[in-house]
């Protein structure tokens, strides 16, 4: 892993999951990590319940604008993490490809996206261990 490992999150409009993850891991890794986001086909906005459920645990990701998904983030990422919805991404040698089997929170209450969203943290906390071994 490089120095600053880069890890791109890949659901299939960017609005919801993969965005809560990228926020996530901008907040608990730092200036360590680099993130992105982006989608096969992007929505116009990022889910408002996916943004409320973030403002619950102190993170705010209104400003996030759901992004296309390129051949050249896939590139540039250490690794590449989709969320359990089938979007296919290019696949390069030397990339880590995992898939995050996680429930769709559009057209969900807050009440459903919440678990979603701390199934999200503890996924992103156990990789963070993986990707910055103690003392990075």
């Amino acid at each position: 892993m490089p120095e600053k490992p880069s890890v791109l999150f890949v659901c299939v409009h960017n609005a919801g999951r993969s965005q809560m993850a990228a926020g996530f891991l901008r907040h608990l890794g730092g200036d360590r990590v680099e993130v992105r986001s982006a989608g096969s086909v992007p929505g116009d906005q990022v889910n408002p319940v996916a943004v409320e459920a973030m403002k619950d645990v102190g993170i705010d990701i209104a400003d996030q604008t759901p992004q296309v998904l390129t051949t050249e983030a896939v590139q540039a990422s250490d690794v590449v993490i989709t969320m359990g919805c089938g979007d296919a991404c290019p696949v390069f040698p030397g990339k880590r490809h995992l898939d995050w089997a996680l429930d769709d929170p559009a057209g969900q209450g807050i009440d459903a996206v919440r678990p979603i969203r701390d199934d999200i943290e503890q996924r992103i906390r156990a990789l963070l261990t993986e990707l910055l071994p103690e003392g990075r």
